[in-house]
């Protein structure tokens, strides 16, 4: 993961596969992340890096990160992303 107020260099690939392991629409991403969806649309229509303004990407980032998504970057097997585990906290 990135140090507090970096931003990642995140591809549109890496986007869909999180939004895919969330169950999220373009619609849901748009809304966790308080942008338009017609800005999901746009920036997914490419393809390459997640483009778009420091501060849109920083909010799509961390929407996604927020809900339990880590992004994994190249290290010899290529970028990608998963899904964490839940904490399951003691009560």
């Amino acid at each position: 993961m990135s140090q507090p107020g970096s931003i990642l260099k995140v591809s549109i690939r890496q986007l869909k596969a999180a939004r895919a392991l969330l169950g999220w629409s373009q619609d849901d991403l748009a809304k966790a992340a308080a942008v338009s969806i017609p800005t999901i649309k746009r920036l997914e229509a490419s393809d390459g890096s997640l483009g778009g303004r420091d501060e849109t990407v920083q909010k799509i980032v961390n929407a996604v990160a927020c809900a339990g998504i880590d992004f994994l970057f190249e290290n010899g097997n290529g970028p990608g992303v998963r899904l964490r585990k839940p904490n399951r906290s003691k009560t």
